[in-house]
């Protein structure tokens, strides 16, 4: 619930702060000089990419959390009980060990989109969010792409493309988190 009310109160500052820079870059385009309206433009362009930024950014968590209580009707969510430090942070071993079992479910399953939501999960608890946030683009377009009719076992042993978000190479096998690696 935290990490909701600090996303809405985030995006709530920066909507604010894209009408105050888009107000002020309308304010140089309407003094009409040369100089001005190209200011003008290029202040307006800032608040265009934020929101867009916004917008993908609010899809991704939408979609995500759709995956999630999904996965929890289903019974399949997984547990946090990794073991922690004093500070609350979770244990780089105990972060591994589930890292490994999450990556093998995914090798054996790599068309199943809930093996890669628990492979974000387990990336994330390894503090590895580059990976993590792809694995989770990962399960979302496989969850978008899955057919209607649960799939049987020799359907999910025909060769497929591998899907992926736009812009994304598709990954082929899960790899292993930078930051459990100790490099």
């Amino acid at each position: 619930m935290r990490a909701k009310i600090t996303y809405f109160i985030t995006a709530a500052v920066l909507v604010f702060y894209f009408v105050l820079v888009g107000s002020r870059g309308l304010m140089l385009i309407r003094h009409g000089t040369p100089v001005t309206v190209t200011f003008g433009v290029a202040v307006l362009i800032l608040p265009v990419i934020g929101v867009w930024f916004l917008w993908k950014n609010t899809q991704f968590v939408r979609r995500a959390n759709a995956l999630a209580a999904e996965l929890d009707a289903e019974g399949g969510l997984p547990v946090d009980d990794l073991a922690r430090t004093p500070s609350g942070r979770i244990d780089r071993d105990a972060a591994d060990a589930v890292f490994t079992k999450r990556r093998e479910e995914t090798e054996d399953a790599p068309d199943d989109w809930r093996t890669w939501f628990r492979l974000a999960v387990a990336y994330q608890d390894a503090r590895d969010t580059p990976r993590a946030r792809k694995a989770m683009q990962r399960a979302i377009a496989l969850h978008k792409s899955r057919p209607t009719a649960p799939s049987s076992r020799a359907a999910a042993s025909t060769p497929t493309a591998p899907t992926s978000p736009p812009g994304e190479p598709a990954p082929s096998s899960p790899a292993a988190p930078s930051s459990a690696s100790g490099a």
